[in-house]
């Protein structure tokens, strides 16, 4: 593990991404150092979890707009289990991915889906694929709030770096894509405040990388006022030929468009994928 990070800072002479790796490293590496850190570990190459990490969420679950939701986007990482215990909980519909998009799309699942007492279950990737109903590119569904996993974001202008693989943006293009989402829905991120940063610069960022509304961590709650424009569908020209490999959803996508248009959509430049997550073996 730190043998892949510290080559991805190594490639910094000609990877433009070093940036970001080298803040997400500064953060992953903190929150071991310091104890915030909570399982599965290491969190490096995770949305990482944290020590306070239901009382974020308890704060975000008392937001104005959570309350008023019907159907809540949330992502499927240990940090948000208990925000999607508290939309099951208050009624409403969650949506979450599959993990990674490699097995599915996303799945809707509601309290009324659950056998009882199996809340806790329906929390887990495991209990949504179980039991929740899986949607595809055609369902008819309106998201009125997104719950977004981060490594670090900047609470002065809502910028926010993920683990590096993309799938939240891309998550977030196909939500746009099929029109569940626009410009006015929120978006929000629970995080621990050591991982609120001041060094992300908004002039780097990429036109597909998602900001943030709202922060919710164990403390306080942040509106950010971001100025950050939000994504407005998937952007081809930036997805590279690996990426478009590993998800079958976006391949599918690819081929309707194309279908449609009768033109070949542009794809993006050939990439080294990132590492993803180990487990640590005691």
């Amino acid at each position: 593990m730190a043998v892949a990070a510290a080559a991805e800072l190594d490639n910094g002479a000609v990877d433009p991404k070093a940036w970001k790796w080298r803040i997400r490293k500064r953060v992953w590496d903190l929150m071991e150092a310091e104890g915030i850190a909570r399982n599965p570990r290491p969190v490096h190459h995770r949305i990482p979890n944290f020590d306070g990490a239901p009382a974020a969420a308890d704060l975000l679950g008392g937001l104005d707009a959570f309350q008023k939701a019907q159907c809540v986007k949330v992502n499927p990482d240990s940090p948000q289990k208990h925000v999607r215990f508290l939309t099951l909980t208050g009624w409403k519909k969650l949506l979450t991915p599959q993990p990674r998009l490699r097995t599915g799309f996303f799945s809707v699942l509601d309290s009324r889906m659950l056998p009882p007492g199996r809340i806790n279950e329906g929390c887990t990737s495991v209990g949504v694929a179980k039991y929740g109903k899986p949607i595809d590119l055609d369902e008819k569904i309106k998201v009125d709030l997104i719950v977004i996993g981060s490594v670090a974001v900047d609470p002065r202008t809502g910028a926010r770096l993920g683990k590096g693989e993309g799938f939240a943006e891309l998550e977030y293009g196909m939500l746009r894509y099929m029109g569940a989402i626009d410009d006015s829905t929120l978006v929000v991120t629970s995080v621990h405040d050591k991982q609120l940063v001041d060094d992300i610069p908004v002039d780097k960022l990429l036109i597909h990388d998602v900001p943030v509304d709202i922060i919710c961590t164990p403390t306080q709650v942040i509106f950010t006022n971001t100025s950050i424009p939000k994504p407005q569908g998937i952007y081809w020209e930036k997805l590279s030929p690996e990426k478009l490999g590993q998800i079958r959803i976006l391949r599918e996508l690819k081929k309707r468009i194309e279908q449609e248009t009768g033109q070949v959509l542009p794809c993006g430049p050939s990439e080294k994928l990132p590492p993803t997550a180990q487990r640590r073996r005691d």
